[in-house]
């Protein structure tokens, strides 16, 4: 049965909620767990998780929204830090496992050929396995052309790794008349005698 508890009790049970989950939690999540024991409507809900994220503006942590919910993060400013702590190294990605991705978040949904013929190369089964194992691609479905090819998708994982909310907070792509500059930019110039 729901009881009334004052703003600052929930303020500070949404806060430890969040706080020790091991996965985002969403606005639903929270409503209908924390809907067991008090009464409290999603506008307040909202209210509170706004005032939670002002109270850690100036602290090294940060309440964030990404496409799975809400939670706790260290700010980008201390990641060199914050890397100190865990001696093991990220994991390196291929070029092509990273191209891949990249096709995969803008065209959506895609088929492997589809990708095949942007990069004129074919796709090893290991960066789809790759990619399905960090759960960062599903399959979303099946073409409707012969052999029904497997149509692939990023998940909210994938958001939620790369801290954003939305497909719509991806980089825009840049013109291929970009990437020619900036790869001439990059490349060193000599000088003839």
């Amino acid at each position: 049965m729901a009881q009334d508890h004052n703003d600052k009790f929930i303020k500070s049970v949404v806060e430890a909620m969040i706080f020790v989950s091991a996965v985002p939690l969403s606005l639903n999540t929270l409503h209908q767990t924390l809907s067991e024991k008090v009464t409290i409507s999603k506008k307040q809900l909202q209210t509170i998780l706004q005032q939670l994220q002002n109270d850690y503006d100036a602290r090294a942590v940060e309440l964030v929204e990404v496409a799975s919910g809400f939670r706790f993060q260290a700010r980008q400013a201390y990641s060199d830090y914050i890397g100190l702590l865990f001696k093991e190294k990220a994991p390196k990605y291929s070029r092509a496992l990273l191209e891949t991705l990249a096709l995969i978040a803008y065209r959506q949904p895609i088929t492997r050929g589809e990708i095949e013929d942007i990069r004129g190369v074919s796709v090893s089964s290991y960066i789809i396995r790759t990619l399905q194992e960090r759960d960062w691609i599903h399959v979303v479905g099946h073409k409707e052309v012969p052999g029904r090819p497997a149509l692939f998708a990023t998940t909210n994982e994938f958001l939620d790794y790369f801290s954003l909310t939305s497909l719509q907070q991806l980089p825009p792509l840049m013109d291929i008349t970009d990437i020619d500059v900036a790869d001439a930019e990059q490349q060193p110039q000599t000088e003839e005698a």
